[in-house]
């Protein structure tokens, strides 16, 4: 390619940053290597890219990277090259021996969020057709699933944002909850910069003083874990103002009545005592927000990643249902997506209950269109399975071997040495993934597998654009694609046809297992993506004009049987743990500007890991004094689970009863060995972003 500038998307979050590569000669070794090349005309980064988006080339060197599948030796114990075939045949043969010791259940898969459409879809029928096994799920089950949840509940259709990004600099005002763009999405922080520059308000509520908050017009400091309480006590104020509009309540909601009385039950003074937030600022809050022409709300892991992350969604679309901010142009409550394809990573079926096309797996409708583009009989596939981390949760036990694509729980999971033990517990694990990462390096088979831009294939950003990704290298030689893999051990499993290597081929069937869904990518092509910058699904098939594609849902009519959305009654409740004598600290986790997720990829770049070396205890200086801890110091974060460790970063920007710590590196600093693996029941989030810990210095007692 080294003529040629080729158009493609980043490898990285949810806003899939347009980028160029183009070909460049290294003058010390044979061959072509990529530089990324800014690409001013994609409308949702429009040229701007983050330190990850500029330095993505490095992960494409065999340096960094896996190059040949790897066997763990009976004799050795460690893990050796190998041929291809000789991994393939082993996956295939424990996957059988398996089922036949212990039934189709006995064999999970477990996917992820960076999976290309192509990948996610076809993972999901390896699962259900080739292994017919109910184990599956992923780790955007981690990433957005409470807010998924609260989506369906309300408006009858999940999807991250109901409207394109361009809308957020239009509107009057946002409230932006437990999300710091600035750092996890860093080109879209221009558009809350564009907000304010046309007049409109930033509303920014975090535990936490981050980059993001200090552009903000009104900054809400919530103790972690009372997101619920303070939705609640802002819709009781807006009640109690009579700011509410009571035509949209009448004409496109129901069940007002009942939604309204819960929140009746948090007056602005309980909700004080519960938050810490002030009554002022309530009001404060209440007022910037009402007295916009149009407003909203977005929501990040900060409310969702919580025991009770569906009813915290729910409280904030029940604000904006109660002041007409939803169905509106320039309004609505919006989900900003985290993983790159976590959001049409769930849409079609790598997700425990779901089939492609948002379809629910016990629906017997969509059984029966799901398995007759199959070719096969509706009552051979499974039933709904275990959601992500009580499938994790199962490992060794009922789960005794594992296929796994593209997620590194040893390091994201709750409760992380607790599921690295039950990795360690299966009988077999096959890992495919693109270096050796943590989870990678326990496993019985590993596959080197392509990335971003050796292949092509289809992600669908946080807008619900569908974007194409197009193959720009070669891959190394020992490198195959996971289309391939699952398609070469469907066939050893007696599943010769049906699972194609070429990603426009799976797309194309993705196309009819999808059509009539909710998330119908019917009326979506290759060629469309790339003439119209990508095209916003539901997309259904038309004769005759194609249809434009839904940049804004909701405008005529809620995705409900009667086209009006439900207001959902919900009350405030305390985190799973709350602190203690033994452990009087909260502990909540986030991310760093110069890493991503667990770290497998962005660790292995030099200039990120200058920038973010290592993981860090992020205190207030009045729990400094109180400790006699100075900057640097080595520090512990105790809770039920276990101990991770960091040096001290000593901030007035935190409240004084928390400590942040960032969860992308394993080992001593692996916060999640910390975090809680309580579920959303709803959901089945883990409540990632509150628990009970105590300090202490990282060689010697307890402290606090």
């Amino acid at each position: 390619m080294r003529d040629e500038t080729i158009p493609t998307h980043c490898p990285y979050c949810a806003l899939q940053c347009g980028m160029n590569l183009r070909g460049v000669r290294q003058p010390d070794a044979a061959g072509t290597a990529v530089e990324v090349v800014e690409r001013p005309d994609f409308p949702v980064n429009r040229g701007a890219l983050c330190g990850k988006g500029r330095t993505s080339p490095s992960l494409l060197s065999s340096r960094v990277r896996l190059t040949g599948p790897l066997i763990r030796s009976h004799a050795t114990g460690r893990l050796e090259p190998a041929t291809w075939e000789e991994a393939l045949r082993t996956i295939a043969d424990r996957l059988r021996r398996t089922r036949e010791e212990h039934g189709a259940d006995a064999v999970g898969v477990f996917g992820g969020g960076g999976l290309t459409n192509e990948k996610a879809y076809t993972l999901g029928k390896f699962a259900r057709v080739v292994l017919g096994t109910s184990q599956i799920d992923y780790n955007g089950r981690f990433c957005m699933s409470s807010a998924a949840a609260a989506h369906g509940k309300a408006f009858g259709l999940d999807r991250g944002l109901p409207f394109p990004l361009e809308d957020i600099p239009r509107t009057g005002c946002v409230i932006l909850v437990g999300s710091n763009l600035a750092e996890t999405m860093p080109p879209a922080l221009r558009y809350l910069t564009e907000l304010k520059e046309n007049g409109g308000k930033l509303i920014v509520i975090d535990p936490r003083r981050t980059k993001t908050a200090e552009q903000a017009d009104l900054h809400l400091a919530p103790r972690p874990g009372t997101d619920l309480a303070l939705a609640l006590g802002l819709l009781h104020e807006v009640v109690a103002q009579g700011r509410t509009d009571e035509e949209f309540i009448a004409t496109r909601t129901t069940g007002w009545a009942d939604a309204r009385a819960a929140a009746m039950a948090h007056w602005p003074e309980l909700v004080e005592r519960i938050t810490g937030v002030g009554v002022p600022e309530l009001r404060e809050a209440v007022r910037l927000f009402c007295d916009a022409p149009s407003a909203m709300v977005l929501t990040a892991r900060g409310p969702e990643q919580q025991s009770k992350g569906t009813d915290t969604v729910s409280a904030w679309i029940n604000l904006c249902l109660a002041t007409g901010r939803a169905g509106r142009p320039l309004s609505g409550y919006g989900c900003l997506t985290g993983q790159g394809n976590g959001q049409g990573g769930r849409e079609h079926g790598q997700k425990a209950d779901q089939l492609p096309g948002y379809r629910k797996l016990d629906d017997p409708a969509a059984r029966a269109h799901v398995a007759e583009v199959w070719g096969v009989d509706p009552e051979s596939l499974p039933g709904p399975g275990r959601s992500a981390y009580e499938l994790l949760d199962a490992l060794g036990g009922d789960v005794k071997s594992l296929l796994l694509m593209g997620s590194n729980p040893v390091v994201s999971a709750p409760h992380a040495a607790h599921i690295e033990g039950r990795l360690r517990s299966l009988d077999f694990l096959a890992v495919a993934d693109v270096v050796l990462s943590e989870t990678a390096a326990l496993a019985d088979v590993v596959l080197p597998v392509t990335q971003w831009a050796e292949e092509s294939g289809t992600t669908t950003n946080l807008e619900g654009r569908v974007l194409l990704r197009r193959k720009a290298v070669d891959a190394p030689a020992g490198v195959h694609s996971d289309l391939e893999v699952l398609g070469a051990l469907a066939g050893l499993l007696g599943h010769e046809k049906g699972f194609p290597a070429d990603p426009e081929e799976v797309f194309e069937e993705l196309r009819r297992a999808s059509a009539g869904g909710l998330a119908d990518y019917s009326g979506i092509t290759y060629r469309r993506i790339a003439e119209e910058d990508g095209v916003f699904w539901p997309c259904p098939e038309k004769e005759g004009d194609p249809h434009p594609g839904t940049p804004r849902l909701f405008l005529d009519r809620f995705a409900t049987p009667d086209g009006l959305a439900r207001f959902v009654p919900v009350g405030h409740r305390p985190a799973a743990e709350e602190p203690d004598a033994e452990y009087p600290v909260l502990l909540t986790t986030g991310r760093v500007v110069a890493q991503y997720q667990s770290g497998a990829q962005t660790r292995r770049v030099d200039e990120l890991n200058a920038a973010a070396p290592g993981p860090f205890v992020e205190l207030h200086p009045q729990m400094a004094e109180r400790l006699g801890v100075r900057e640097g110091d080595p520090l512990a974060v105790v809770s039920r689970r276990g101990r991770a460790t960091g040096p001290a970063r000593i901030t007035t920007g935190i409240r004084p009863d928390t400590v942040f710590m960032p969860f992308h590196w394993p080992g001593e600093g692996r916060v999640n060995t910390v975090t809680n693996p309580a579920l959303d029941p709803t959901s089945r989030m883990p409540e990632f972003k509150v628990c009970a810990v105590r300090l202490e210095p990282a060689d010697r007692g307890a402290v606090a």
